[in-house]
């Protein structure tokens, strides 16, 4: 007998049972969707962070403290103040470190912000000019913090603009006044809208120039005496460039701060690009394992089903033999009759599992969108899996089918 034929009466046997086989998909159909929609989350979460990690500039190197160390602990990396506004300059200079596009030191601290009635409390961060060009990071209204309010410790400031649309609402905030720390400072700008991120939102930000967050804000200073800042973010101009560049960023800074152990870090945007990738990839597969188990449920319950119809139709087995079926005739019968079953379920699951990803798309939690992603490999690792579940649990009843004796299986009742 041929595939073909035995497609046929697969199919007519499960039609006689149609509840019953609807049922039986149910579980692979549940399964299968399920493993596409969380992992459309998975996906759509590594595809946000990748592209986040992107936005903020391209080529970039963030050199941070190290970790601070006292009475015997040791805490966490960017603890220490060590790094200050002087060796951003001094990375900066071609002299000591090239290929190079530009250097922007910063530093910041949560502070209270105060506009007439209206407060919120955000974070201020001291930048320079450079700031807009490496961080990608935009001025929408006004002017951003120029060379000359760094060097004169302006008090100018420019709003993010959630913290512009809080403190002002609809109206103009450019010449206005706000109070960081009760000081008094004069409204120059308002950025663009970069939304709410996983590093965090973006636009509830204040920036000041760095002297005078440094003078007026806050009084950090490394164990040298001099005024420390929170990282140093590097441009390079060549992508190939790179390891060169961190190899002479890290040699200029152990020259300047004289020590044997390293006090600082030097991260390229790649590095955090692939810790990010390895957190959401082990996060997908996760997801992915939890729904694969109502896959296996699935499985075992077209094994189930599949007992029960090889039970029922022992005359007919019986009497195929009898005429001349051979044994891998009732076994591939069988077999196709539990693949047709988990591949028809499957392919439901897929068209659910997307429709599924479709609809959570877009969803907020926690002020934050939820993406999704559905991915050609998503696809066909569910539908790959729901067939070999489908092969793997009906070889049993198969086989139990086939080895049945044609003579008692005729005199069965």
């Amino acid at each position: 007998m041929g595939p073909y034929q035995s497609l046929q009466i697969a199919l007519r046997a499960l039609a006689a049972n149609k509840l019953r086989s609807a049922l039986t998909m149910l579980g692979m159909i549940i399964g299968v969707s399920a493993v596409i929609a969380l992992m459309s989350v998975g996906s759509g979460a590594q595809a946000m962070i990748t592209a986040q990690v992107q936005s903020m500039g391209t080529n970039l190197l963030f050199v941070t403290p190290g970790s601070s160390q006292a009475n015997g602990v040791k805490g966490g990396a960017g603890t220490a103040a060590t790094l200050t506004l002087e060796d951003a300059e001094a990375i900066a200079d071609p002299t000591n470190v090239q290929g190079i596009t530009a250097v922007a030191p910063e530093s910041g601290s949560g502070a209270q912000v105060v506009a007439g009635s209206q407060n919120t409390f955000v974070r201020v961060t001291g930048v320079t000019p450079e700031y807009q060009g490496v961080r990608n990071f935009h001025v929408a209204q006004g002017d951003f913090i120029s060379k000359q309010n760094v060097d004169g410790r302006s008090l100018v400031a420019v709003l993010g603009s959630t913290t512009a649309l809080n403190l002002f609402g609809d109206s103009d905030p450019i010449g206005q006044s706000i109070k960081l720390n009760r000081l008094s400072f004069r409204v120059i700008g308002v950025m663009e809208t970069k939304g709410a991120q996983a590093m965090g939102n973006q636009d509830d930000i204040v920036f000041v120039p760095i002297t005078t967050l440094q003078q007026r804000l806050q009084n950090q200073r490394t164990v040298t005496g001099g005024r420390s800042i929170s990282s140093i973010n590097v441009q390079v101009a060549d992508e190939g460039a790179i390891d060169q560049v961190v190899s002479q960023i890290a040699d200029l800074l152990r020259q300047r701060h004289k020590v044997a152990q390293d006090d600082f870090l030097v991260r390229s945007q790649a590095d955090m690009l692939a810790a990010f990738d390895s957190i959401t990839q082990t996060m997908t597969l996760l997801l992915g394992a939890i729904a694969g188990i109502s896959l296996v449920v699935g499985g075992i319950g077209i094994m189930n089903i599949m007992l029960v119809s090889v039970t029922e139709r022992t005359r007919e087995i019986g009497i195929r033999k009898a005429v001349g079926a051979k044994r891998q005739d009732i076994l591939v019968q069988f077999l196709i009759e539990s693949i047709v079953v988990s591949v028809l379920g499957g392919g439901i699951g897929v068209l659910l599992g997307m429709t599924l990803s479709y609809l959570v798309s877009g969803i907020k939690l926690g002020g934050q969108s939820l993406p999704t992603a559905v991915t050609p490999d998503a696809i066909m690792m569910a539908f790959g899996v729901s067939a070999a579940v489908g092969l793997f649990f009906g070889i049993y009843p198969a086989s139990r089918a086939a080895s049945l004796n044609p003579i008692e299986a005729l005199r069965y009742e």
